[in-house]
């Protein structure tokens, strides 16, 4: 393990603090391209335009001619928390612009991802669509667009997913990573183009005179679609995309409308049910506390119990529905532990610091927590790890994590080009993608996959390197720092601030079973810490890597180190 410091530019550290930002926030934001306090302007008005996303004009027409004919729109959705929050902004959007919509969301285990000839013919089956929407999936449904098309209906695509060689025949595709797109935020998740496509159809309709005109008895009442941003912040964040200038608005304001307590029901039974507090809802309560919450009803049943959830109007129905998303996170986070129990047994008969990845099949794991799996094997050895578990019909599905220097997908098109009969099926991003084999591959696929990754990998990329932001002088040890720290939206891409410092450790306790508490000592100043997930003690002295926080215990604030590391 490697600490280093990111380098921090003087003059926009200088800059920033003149603008009365605290001078540790000053030096983080510098060190993070942050040049001046313009940047940090989180208002709506510097989002960008939905005007530069290629198709968004065509798919605008294409639906408010659908809502003025009646047709009726079905929106097929994914299985994860990022594609749950784009289905019910696209259902509430369009159900408020006065649209026929329902939606269909695949089982993982029936059905597999994305838009399938499986699903258009259920789809067809149940609810007789003239318009299928896709949201969070669909740029790789080849087939399934073809299959739908042969029945009669027409296919719009919402997605933000890297393309393949051929796209699908859609009625019309917007994402942002498909050729000739020129939306500035290639990192924007599938619930952001949704939001983005509603906005798009709220000007078009717009423009035909659908709101608030007397003479119209069909004229209908303009909706705020700004109501949908605690939404678009949950998917957003949950979906660990990186947080451009864009994404940080989207967040930025979404926590607004929670903090100010205009959160759907939904999100705010989900954070009710963790005991988090609304008014104090940060970007980490999304990735951590509802986001697992929510993505536990894809992982172990249906994601339609989610999407439930946050499209409850009543709020005792959005409690009754988080209830049970607990729970199922709870068995969710048992059927883990399980698993990483099995996979590190399995790895005690390998050496991983050897391999250059990690590839690993158990015929009891569960579909639905592979990914997890993947993202802790990753964490834990720092090598792209992929986790496979049995599907149906003699295949099985894979789940994969990747470091940085290895972009996922594209080593995995790399695979199937050097082994064309290998791979099945595959898709995802740079850090995240799924796959499926047949089971009697698997062997073969683990040869092939770490030759790839040994060419595209070097030694380097294999040791961890944890990045801060140097060491915190010791008078910046205090409440109002931490404060000042919490402000910002942190996440993906714009990673929290982490300092490192050498300390004595003056006391230490075992908490909660699993946690040490601890008293810190820095020369003269002694301070509370928490180190989570370790209870073995630690030694007098020891060299940190932690972050500010603030500890509120029974209405008392107070300044907390999160120990996240030990040298």
């Amino acid at each position: 393990m490697n600490i280093i410091a990111r380098p921090v530019p003087e003059a926009a550290a200088r800059a920033l603090e003149a603008d009365g930002l605290h001078p540790a926030l000053a030096r983080v934001l510098a060190a993070r391209g942050i040049e001046g306090s313009a940047a940090l302007d989180m208002a709506l008005t510097r989002l960008l335009p939905w005007t530069s996303l290629a198709g968004i004009d065509q798919l605008a027409v294409l639906l408010a001619d659908a809502i003025a004919a009646r047709q009726r729109l079905v929106i097929i959705a994914d299985y994860d928390c990022d594609g749950a929050t784009a289905c019910a902004v696209g259902v509430l959007a369009l159900r408020a612009f006065g649209a026929q919509v329902d939606y269909l969301v695949p089982n993982r285990f029936e059905y597999g991802y994305g838009l399938t000839p499986e699903i258009v013919r259920l789809a067809r089956e149940k609810l007789a669509p003239d318009v299928l929407i896709t949201v969070d999936n669909g740029i790789a449904s080849v087939d399934g667009v073809a299959e739908a098309n042969r029945l009669g209906m027409r296919v719009i695509v919402t997605d933000h997913h890297l393309p393949g060689s051929e796209l699908p025949a859609a009625a019309c595709i917007v994402n942002p990573n498909q050729p000739g797109c020129t939306f500035p935020s290639k990192s924007i998740a599938g619930v952001g183009v949704m939001f983005y496509c509603m906005l798009a159809l709220r000007a078009e309709l717009r423009k035909r005179g659908a709101f608030g005109n007397a003479e119209v008895p069909s004229s209908l009442k303009e909706p705020n679609l700004g109501s949908l941003l605690d939404l678009v912040a949950l998917g957003t964040v949950a979906d660990v995309v990186r947080l451009d200038n864009n994404n940080r608005i989207l967040v930025s304001q979404g926590l607004r409308r929670i903090r100010a307590g205009h959160a759907r029901p939904g999100i705010r039974a989900l954070l009710n049910a963790a005991g988090r507090e609304t008014r104090r809802a940060a970007a980490y309560d999304l990735g951590f506390v509802v986001g697992p919450r929510l993505n536990a009803a894809g992982r172990l049943t249906d994601m339609s119990l989610g999407i439930e959830g946050l499209l409850a109007e009543d709020p005792a129905r959005a409690e009754a529905i988080a209830q049970q998303l607990d729970q199922l996170n709870r068995e969710r986070r048992e059927i883990e532990a399980g698993m990483q129990e099995t996979a590190l047994a399995s790895l005690e008969q390998i050496t991983p610091e050897d391999n250059y990845s990690l590839s690993l099949f158990d015929p009891e794991w569960h579909q639905g927590v592979i990914g997890i799996l993947a993202s802790r094997l990753k964490d834990r050895y720092h090598r792209p790890a992929i986790a496979f578990a049995r599907g149906g019909d003699g295949e099985i599905k894979g789940s994969g994590r990747s470091i940085a220097g290895l972009h996922l997908r594209d080593a995995l098109d790399l695979v199937a080009k050097r082994a064309p009969d290998l791979i099945l099926r595959f898709g995802g991003h740079a850090a995240a993608a799924g796959l499926t084999l047949r089971e009697t591959d698997f062997g073969r696929f683990q040869e092939a996959f770490e030759a790839v990754a040994r060419s595209l990998l070097t030694a380097g990329d294999l040791a961890k390197v944890i990045e801060t932001d140097g060491t915190l002088p010791t008078a910046w040890l205090t409440l109002e720092a931490a404060e000042a720290l919490a402000e910002p939206v942190w996440g993906q891409g714009f990673p929290p601030p982490a300092f490192e410092g050498e300390f004595e450790v003056r006391e230490q306790r075992i908490v909660g079973t699993r946690h040490l508490k601890l008293k810190l000592a820095v020369g003269s100043r002694t301070v509370d810490a928490i180190l989570f997930g370790r209870t073995e003690p630690l030694p007098d002295h020891v060299r940190a890597v932690y972050r500010l926080a603030v500890n509120e215990f029974r209405d008392v604030r107070s300044l907390q180190l999160i120990v996240e590391h030990i040298a």
